[in-house]
């Protein structure tokens, strides 16, 4: 299933979202187009709502969904979710 989310901005974001998504013992595979805002989730279940949901707590909420204080918050948690996606990046090569 396809996502679109908003706050992707680069590799730590994307390695943060796989990381996390892959998590979930639904998700077999997770797939991100930082370009495209995009999150591509590979599962036999039908969980948007809760891979959706997951995302959010991420930092990386539906596109249309976060309005106002919602959307502010998110961005946060993404710039956060970011940095540590990036520190990882770093760790692991």
């Amino acid at each position: 299933m396809e996502i679109q989310v908003e706050n992707i901005k680069c590799g730590g974001c994307a390695g943060t979202i796989k990381k996390n998504m892959l998590n979930d013992s639904r998700v077999s595979g997770v797939e991100v187009d930082i370009e495209q805002g995009m999150v591509i989730i590979d599962s036999a279940d039908d969980a948007r709502a809760d891979f959706s949901a997951a995302l959010l707590k991420m930092g990386y909420p539906e596109s249309g969904t976060a309005e106002g204080l919602a959307a502010a918050k998110a961005k946060a948690k993404s710039f956060v979710s970011c940095a540590v996606g990036k520190v990882d990046n770093m760790v692991n090569k």
